[in-house]
C-alpha cells in the first residue's frame, strides 16, 4: 500500500511517497522511507509521531493513503511567548 511519510524544520520540508506492506507500522513506515538516515538528529525515542495530526505510537498500524507525521520538539513554551497583538479587543 502506498503512504506518505512528512517532516518539516526551518528552511526543509520533506514529504515522501512510499510503498509498504499492508500490515507495517509508523515505525517501519519511517524506517523505509529512509528519513532516518537523511536526518541523523530525528530521534523517535523523544520525538513524538502521528498520522494526520493526531498523535499515535509508532507500533500503530496503518491504512492505504494515511500521512506519518513525524514533529519537532517544541522549543519555546508556549505559556511564556507574548501573543500577538491582534487589535480585536472589543
Amino acid at each position: 500500500m502506498q503512504i506518505g511519510v512528512a517532516y518539516s524544520e526551518p528552511g526543509q520540508q520533506i514529504w515522501l511517497n512510499i510503498e509498504v506492506p499492508d500490515d507495517a507500522t509508523v515505525r517501519e513506515a519511517i524506517d523505509r522511507s529512509g528519513i532516518l538516515k537523511q536526518l541523523p538528529h530525528v530521534d523517535l525515542a523523544s520525538q513524538k509521531v502521528g498520522v494526520f495530526g493526531r498523535l499515535v505510537k509508532l507500533d500503530a498500524a496503518l491504512k492505504p493513503g494515511d500521512r506519518v507525521e513525524i514533529y519537532r520538539p517544541i522549543i519555546a513554551d508556549p505559556a511564556t511567548v507574548p501573543r500577538k497583538d491582534t487589535g480585536d479587543d472589543d
